[in-house]
């Protein structure tokens, strides 16, 4: 299909994502992005919220230039869980009102210097329909088994070496993001026959070295797969994470921790102690089978 010509269907796909300074995640949400232009046929644009390019506005912009007759624009945000970006930054960047609001700044009055107030407004006189973020699918538990095989067809152990996992997440200040933890791994504990766990990088309990601490002192473990229940690549699975396993030195993971959400926050990086073998498969990516989560979503709408 070529994508770079006119399309006769009015409605068009933005794949709303975050933004990174790191090139990895912007190579996964375009392969995102070629794979669902391919199972759809619309017309697909990514729009980052920061630091990305194109912007949410700018996706708009292209879309409207891609697709006569635009008057539809669903816009599905590529999260795994809801929290402030889905409910409340997300909307402000479609010119839509914020789901709920914002801890960081309950007058609604942002700092001059603050990614809501310099982005751009988007120029569209048509329906744009915001979607959920992805939550607890047990499709992801399909992923997950997935990159579990994966780390553990490159073990140098044996298949009889105790083995235990953990799925890993980012955490929040708010409760959404340990709600969509908790009812994943409510649903992958019940599949895995193996010990099992979660943890969280940062802001919130349990810490990545207390869930690990906590399975390994209860069930002897040789080996550990830690599963990053991330989309992407990008700091936090490339350096934050990696760093509390214990595979980069001080000097190694040294970058600033400066993200600019509006709120100050600092990461707990303790380094687990273990003397097993530690696998750390990569995270989502483009799977297919998150690919046709997206597809679902985007055909409930259409």
């Amino acid at each position: 299909m070529d994508t770079n010509s006119k399309l006769s269907n009015n409605t068009a796909v933005i794949l709303v994502s975050h933004g990174s300074t790191l090139p990895y995640a912007e190579e996964v949400f375009v392969e995102i992005k070629e794979k669902f232009i391919k199972k759809t046929g619309l017309a697909t644009e990514i729009g980052y919220m920061k630091v990305s390019e194109p912007t949410i506005a700018g996706a708009v912009e292209i879309l409207k230039d891609e697709v006569d007759d635009l008057d539809k624009i669903i816009a599905l945000p590529v999260f795994l869980a809801p929290g402030i970006h889905t409910n409340i930054d997300i909307p402000q960047l479609l010119g839509l009102d914020p789901l709920e609001e914002d801890p960081r700044c309950p007058d609604g009055n942002y700092p001059p210097e603050h990614y809501l107030s310099i982005a751009d407004d988007v120029d569209f006189d048509g329906e744009i329909e915001l979607l959920s973020s992805i939550g607890p699918r047990d499709e992801l538990l399909d992923i997950i088994d997935k990159r579990i095989n994966e780390a553990l067809a490159e073990s140098k152990l044996d298949d009889n070496a105790k083995t235990g996992i953990l799925l890993v997440t980012h955490g929040s200040r708010l409760n959404y993001n340990k709600e969509f933890a908790t009812a994943l791994y409510d649903k992958f504990e019940k599949t895995c026959d193996m010990p099992s766990s979660f943890g969280f990088m940062e802001l919130c309990g349990p810490s990545i070295p207390e869930s690990i601490n906590k399975l390994v002192d209860e069930n002897g473990l040789e080996r550990l797969v830690v599963v990053p229940v991330f989309i992407a690549p990008g700091m936090h699975t490339t350096h934050d994470i990696p760093h509390i396993l214990g595979f980069l030195d001080d000097h190694e993971h040294s970058h600033s921790h400066s993200h600019d959400h509006g709120h100050d926050h600092s990461h707990d990086l303790t380094p687990v102690e273990f003397d097993g073998e530690i696998l750390y498969p990569e995270p989502i990516k483009a799977d297919d089978i998150l690919i046709d989560i997206l597809v679902d979503m985007a055909n409930e709408k259409l």
